[in-house]
C-alpha cells in the first residue's frame, strides 16, 4: 500500500468517519480544526442514524459496541402534528431492540465517541483556516502553513473555505430560519412537556412555521422554532438584541394561536440556550470540476435543509466512501482518477436527499393547509427514500381517518400491520405528484 498524507478540515462528523476509518487503513492523516477543544460548544440536538449512511458508516469504523452504549431506540418515537397537537404521523419507539431501526443519539456523544477513537494527536485544534493556495499550501490564521499533502479533504462545513478552491458556488438562504432553545433536567421540572414528546420528537407544522421538539440523552429538551421570514429577521431578533425575555415575547406573540403546550416550550426553555440562525443549503445538482489533490465532503459538498434528517447522514457516507476510494488507490495517479469517481458518485448519491429536504420544506413550509394537504404525499416520499420504491410498494401501515386531505399513519410491526392494516398505497390519492 502506497503511503499517502491527508489533511482533513474540520473535526465533525465527517471529518472524524473519515479519520477514524483512514487510521483502521494504516493511512497517515492530520485534522485541522478550528475550535479550541471538543467542549467549546454546544453540538446541537440529535441524530437518528439509518441503516445503509450513518449505522454503515459506525460498523465500518468497528464503532457498533460504543455506539450501542448511548443509542437510543426509544428516541425513534416521533409524532408529526399541526399547530394544535392534532397528530397526522405518530411511530412509537422500541424499548430494547438493537437489532435494526433508526436509533437517536446525541450529537455531542456521536461526536465523542468519534474523537475518543482517534489517535492522540490526530485531530490539532485551534487551527482556523484562512485560505488554501492554488499550490496546494494551508494557510492558517496568525501566519501558520502546511503544506506536503497528498490529498486535502474539506470537511469544514456549510461555510467551507476549502470548496474556494474547487468553485464560486456558495449556500443560499433557503428562506427559513428561526430560533433554537433548550429545556434542562425535563423530566423533573415539567413532567406534562416530558410525557408529550415521549422520549422521542415532535414536529408540529401551520401556517409557514413549525415547533420542534426532541428528547435528549443528557435529560433535557431542544426546542426549535422555524418559520418562512426574511433573513433579516435573524438580525432583529437575535439575543443580543432582544435579550432572553424579549425572545421569549417575539415567540409569544408569533405562536399565540398554537397550542399551549407548545408555546410553554418556548417559556420555560432556559434563557442562556438561545440562538437565532438561517437555514442555508447548496443547490441540488451542483458540482465542480475536479482538482488533483482537493476534494469536499459533507455540508462542505452538499449542505442541505434539515427537513429529512439526512445531512450527518450523508457526512459520515461520503466519509466512508471516500475511505475506501483512497485505501483502494495503488499510487498518487490512481488516488487522482479514483477521486474524479469519488466526486461524481457523491453528488449522485447526494442529489436524492437535497431534493426530498427540499420537497420536505416546501410541503410543509410553502404549502397552503399543511399538514393536512401535504401529508400523504409526505409519508409516500419518506417510504420511497428509506425503504426503496419496491419496498414502499408494499408497506403495510395503520392508517385511519381517511378523508378530506386527512391521513394519520402508525408504522407498526409487520405482524400487527399485517392484521388491520391497509397498503399505504391504497390510501395516497397523490403518491404521484412528490
Amino acid at each position: 500500500m502506497p503511503v499517502f498524507r491527508i489533511a482533513i478540515i474540520g473535526a465533525g462528523p465527517a471529518g472524524c468517519t473519515l479519520g477514524r476509518l483512514l487510521y483502521l487503513s494504516d493511512i497517515n492523516f492530520v485534522i485541522f480544526e478550528r475550535e479550541s477543544s471538543r467542549d467549546v460548544r454546544s453540538q446541537g440536538g440529535t441524530l437518528d442514524l439509518r441503516p445503509n449512511k450513518g449505522l454503515a458508516a459506525i460498523k465500518a469504523a468497528q464503532l457498533e459496541d460504543e455506539f450501542l452504549q448511548y443509542a437510543r431506540y426509544d428516541g425513534e418515537a416521533l409524532a408529526i402534528t399541526d399547530k394544535n397537537l392534532k397528530s397526522y404521523i405518530s411511530l412509537s419507539g422500541k424499548t430494547s431492540d438493537k437489532s435494526g431501526g433508526r436509533p437517536e443519539i446525541d450529537r455531542r456523544r456521536l461526536r465523542s465517541i468519534l474523537l475518543d477513537s482517534l489517535p492522540d494527536g490526530a485531530v490539532q485544534w485551534g487551527c482556523y483556516l484562512k485560505s488554501i493556495g492554488e499550490d496546494l499550501v494551508l494557510h492558517f490564521e496568525g501566519g501558520r502553513t502546511e503544506s506536503g499533502f497528498d490529498l486535502i479533504v474539506g470537511a469544514d462545513g456549510a461555510w467551507s473555505k476549502t470548496r474556494r478552491l474547487l468553485t464560486g458556488q456558495t449556500p443560499i438562504y433557503s428562506g427559513i430560519c428561526g430560533t433554537e432553545l433548550y429545556i434542562s433536567d425535563i423530566a423533573t421540572r415539567y413532567t406534562d412537556l416530558y410525557n408529550l414528546v415521549n422520549k422521542g420528537s415532535i414536529f408540529s407544522y401551520s401556517d409557514g412555521h413549525s415547533v420542534s421538539v426532541q428528547q435528549t440523552g443528557d435529560g433535557s429538551m431542544r426546542v426549535a422554532d422555524w418559520g418562512v421570514r426574511d433573513q433579516q429577521w435573524v438580525k432583529d431578533n437575535h439575543i443580543e438584541v432582544l435579550g432572553a425575555l424579549g425572545v421569549k415575547k417575539m415567540l409569544a406573540t408569533e405562536y399565540k394561536s398554537w397550542d399551549p403546550q407548545l408555546q410553554k416550550l418556548f417559556s420555560v426553555a432556559d434563557d442562556d440556550s438561545i440562538v437565532t440562525r438561517s437555514l442555508f443549503m447548496i443547490p441540488k445538482g451542483s458540482r465542480w470540476v475536479n482538482k488533483p489533490g482537493v476534494t469536499l465532503i459533507g455540508d462542505a459538498a452538499h449542505v442541505m435543509v434539515p427537513f429529512a434528517g439526512e445531512g450527518a447522514n450523508m457526512a459520515m457516507a461520503d466519509a466512508m466512501e471516500l475511505a475506501q476510494c483512497i485505501a483502494a488507490c495503488e499510487g498518487k495517479e490512481a488516488l487522482i482518477m479514483n477521486m474524479i469517481r469519488f466526486e461524481e458518485d457523491m453528488a449522485q448519491r447526494a442529489y436524492p436527499s437535497q431534493e426530498w429536504s427540499e420537497q420536505n420544506m416546501e410541503d410543509m413550509f410553502f404549502t397552503v393547509g399543511a399538514p393536512r394537504t401535504v401529508i400523504e404525499r409526505y409519508v409516500v416520499r419518506a417510504l420511497l427514500h428509506t425503504m426503496g420504491p419496491a419496498k414502499a410498494a408494499v408497506a403495510s401501515v395503520f392508517v385511519s381517518g381517511v378523508g378530506e386531505g386527512i391521513l394519520k399513519v402508525e408504522l407498526c410491526e409487520r405482524e400487527e400491520a399485517n392484521k388491520r392494516a391497509l397498503p399505504l398505497w391504497a390510501c395516497c390519492k397523490h403518491h404521484d405528484a412528490f
